[in-house]
């Protein structure tokens, strides 16, 4: 008998790792870290809560459906960001607006895959796109990354196959934190048009890049939708998780297929949210520049205070965004590491096994940490435990 979708994968992870607090206290001394999740705790800025009330109180549009493929002012100022930072052409018909940047992957795969088709993820993976790949129906290929974490567009070559839709690339990257340099994200591009298949960029985290410069050039190629599929979120720029605002760009044909399975869940994103995201793309440039600064900070306190850790074992694979991947020196699978540490250090964070395909070995040596809720002093405290762990 076959299995009924969602039997097919895994429980969620971040909500599996929650679980594993329940019975444990924290003296007031050392109370829990929290490295678990990448999304900010903390309200959208105020002047934003104020529109948004102002919204909810006077704009008799956010409180009824709209259309489909979402907000027309939304998709054009989208459309308009996104030539002007990437010097090519979107236009606002390449550009819709989903709940939140995990819907858009799952639309985006339903628009290429049958039963049974292939899409090759690069390992470590985002554990929600291995699990709508199941409930899809399709095969997850995994393409190994080695230390560097960065994926081989050589490698990828190898893995496709007559039944191959899609390579996908997520940049910054989550779970490793490393930013794939343009040559490579280019590469990927044109071995995707070659071969005939899509190429999914989700560039979730793409305002905390440390260059300032544009991650790649694709939207530069005149005929870009014909091959890539980009997804973004306003969730972590905007701290608006909670809204569910994310968007897509792709040609105009695969989104009036997106627009089936949009309409079918959702029928619409949600209103009040996509006003915050247009008010905050036109308002907010400067305090965003101050948010990735401070991640920017985060992420010089990691690499900078490492140094004790290596000299412990420890590898630190990746680092950037939101994100820290590290490789672990003890002689336990990091899936046991990660429950120990609860108790026996005050951290919560997520174990290698969580991104990789089951029985890897690699997953069980690594470690995610998502650094967005701690500051450099929490890092610091973060270090200082992880270093006085005896395994």
């Amino acid at each position: 008998m076959s299995l009924p979708r969602t039997a097919t994968t895994f429980a969620p992870p971040v909500m599996e790792a929650r679980r594993w607090l329940q019975g444990v206290t924290f003296p007031p001394g050392r109370p829990l870290l929290n490295v678990s999740q990448a999304a900010p705790v903390d309200p959208p800025p105020l002047a934003m809560r104020e529109a948004m009330a102002d919204l909810a109180m006077n704009e008799p549009q956010a409180h009824l459906y709209g259309p489909v493929l979402g907000l027309p002012a939304l998709r054009e100022e989208v459309a308009a960001r996104w030539t002007r930072s990437y010097g090519g052409t979107v236009a606002a018909a390449q550009v819709a607006i989903t709940s939140g940047c995990n819907q858009a992957f799952c639309a985006a795969i339903h628009t290429l895959v049958a039963e049974g088709d292939e899409v090759i993820l690069p390992v470590p993976w985002y554990f929600n796109h291995k699990m709508w790949l199941d409930m899809a129906g399709a095969v997850a290929v995994p393409l190994p990354t080695g230390a560097g974490l960065i994926p081989d567009p050589e490698q990828a070559a190898a893995l496709i196959t007559p039944r191959t839709r899609a390579i996908v690339l997520v940049t910054p990257n989550n779970p490793g934190g490393v930013e794939y340099p343009p040559a490579v994200i280019r590469a990927f591009f044109d071995l995707a048009r070659a071969r005939s298949i899509a190429l999914i960029v989700d560039e979730t985290y793409r305002d905390f890049l440390a260059a300032s410069s544009a991650p790649h050039d694709l939207f530069a190629d005149p005929d870009w939708d014909d091959t890539l599929i980009q997804l973004y979120s306003f969730s972590k720029a905007y701290r608006l998780t909670g809204h569910r605002v994310g968007a897509m760009s792709a040609s105009p044909a695969r989104l009036a297929e997106v627009e089936k399975f949009l309409d079918t869940v959702t029928i619409c994103p949600a209103q009040i949210g996509q006003f915050a995201a247009l008010w905050g793309m036109q308002n907010l440039d400067q305090w965003l520049a101050g948010e990735r600064d401070e991640i920017m900070a985060r992420r010089a306190a990691i690499t900078g205070g490492f140094a004790p850790l290596a000299a412990k074992g420890w590898e630190l694979m990746g680092c950037g965004a939101y994100f820290a991947y590290m490789a672990h020196p003890f002689d336990l699978p990091s899936d046991r590491l990660a429950q120990r540490l609860v108790a026996e250090a005050g951290v919560l964070l997520l174990p290698g096994t969580m991104f990789m395909p089951e029985g890897d070995a690699a997953g069980k040596r690594q470690l995610r940490v998502a650094f967005a809720n701690v500051d450099a002093q929490g890092i610091g405290a973060l270090l200082d435990r992880l270093g006085g762990f005896a395994g």
